[in-house]
């Protein structure tokens, strides 16, 4: 019981003088212990990082999902750590009551078969549609989710202790300060001897006194500055290793980026095909998708544009797996093979086939056949290497 009562007074100690720096230092009474401007800059990157991601995930929910009832339904379940039960899309609920109504009109009739193909068609549509969601929620929308509720509180987390392990840090700096102030006042008052026939001797010893305890006091309060620097030191070291992990944390959005775009080009692919198909099977473009040459009439109700759409190739099912995936072709170079881009970050090179880079500085950056997409060729001065491209900003 004695312990825990002197463990909570000593934690109600450290929480009172953490309160008084603050305070003094937002008044301006104290000062502040300034990270270094790096840090600085991993700070701000990572926050922007928190942030967009953020955005992306819950705009991404929106188009995955628009109907903000199912949204707060899956949230709930999620949140009660339960299994989201499946749900039909909304092009499967259309094709199904086509067919129910096909079925009551009577499936003989025109109006009734064209119903029931239109019905498979929207089904068909509809898997489509599931499968895509499925694909995005698990390689796009579920890494994002990782990263708010992972990595960034573990870094939200050592960020307050390195706060908590500054304020300690100015505290005892703070501290020293007034000790050695009140040494040196005590020191003054004890220097001149005292005349013992004019003089109450009791004065001299309490001065001299006072002047031990404040030696005293100095002592102690300089070996909990070492104390304290030496515990900012580790933690900002540790702060530091999680924020430079950021950089690592935009390779793998990066990637899921890519399996994103992949997956909704296979969507629409597939939606496009199910429609040419429906359009054949009822008729409407007799020869608008049979490569043939001459124009023909479009029946009535379709527009003169529509009849002439073009058909392309249309991918059904995943992407070919030996196809390169998504280039950078953002980062492809103009007609004149270069480019300018300014650095964001410091990088040091690995190797002698690396540049060494500094932020700020502007490089000139090209792309060579074959090469992998995470990294481009730069060129300063006369030296020339591969560097990272997401330590660059591209300016033309």
């Amino acid at each position: 019981m004695d312990f825990s009562v002197k463990k909570l007074a000593s934690g109600a100690g450290v929480f009172f003088t953490r309160a008084v720096q603050f305070t003094e230092e937002k008044l301006g009474q104290a000062e502040k212990t300034e990270l270094d401007a790096h840090f600085e800059n991993l700070l701000s990157r990572a926050d922007s990082t928190k942030n967009w991601t953020e955005k992306i995930l819950r705009q991404t929910e929106v188009l995955l999902q628009p109907n903000p009832s199912a949204r707060i339904e899956e949230f709930l379940y999620e949140k009660l750590d339960r299994k989201i039960p499946s749900r039909i899309t909304n092009g499967e609920l259309l094709g199904q009551y086509m067919v129910d109504a096909a079925s009551e009109f009577g499936p003989g009739t025109s109006y009734g078969s064209t119903l029931i193909k239109v019905g498979e068609a929207q089904r068909r549509l509809g898997a489509a549609d599931r499968d895509f969601i499925q694909s995005s929620m698990i390689n796009f929308l579920t890494p994002l989710r990782n990263f708010l509720e992972g990595d960034w509180k573990t870094i939200l987390r050592e960020r307050r202790l390195l706060e908590n392990r500054r304020l300690d840090l100015d505290a005892s700096k703070t501290r020293l300060k007034k000790a050695k102030a009140a040494e040196a006042k005590a020191a003054c008052e004890g220097e001149a001897t005292p005349d013992f026939q004019e003089t109450r001797p009791r004065n001299y010893v309490l001065s001299a006194s006072a002047s031990a305890l404040w030696s005293e006091e100095v002592t102690k309060a300089e070996q909990e500055l070492r104390v304290a620097q030496t515990e900012f030191d580790r933690q900002a070291e540790v702060t530091r290793l999680l924020l430079e992990g950021i950089s690592s944390t935009h390779i793998n959005h990066l990637r899921c980026l890519h399996e994103f775009v992949e997956a909704q080009a296979t969507y629409y692919a597939q939606c496009y095909q199910y429609t040419v198909d429906l359009q054949k099977l009822l008729g409407r473009f007799p020869g608008a998708f049979v490569g043939e040459t001459n124009t023909q009439v479009p029946p009535s109700g379709v527009s003169p544009s529509a009849a002439t759409i073009p058909v392309v190739p249309a991918v059904v099912g995943p992407c070919n797996p030996s196809a390169p995936s998504m280039t950078f072709t953002e980062v492809s170079p103009p007609s004149t093979g270069t480019r300018k881009a300014r650095v964001l970050y410091d990088y040091d090179a690995a190797d002698s086939s690396e540049l060494e880079l500094l932020a700020d500085e502007l490089i000139t950056v090209y792309s060579l056949p074959g090469m992998d997409s995470d990294w481009l060729m730069g060129e300063k001065g006369n030296k020339k290497g591969k560097v990272p491209v997401t330590y660059l900003e591209l300016l033309n």
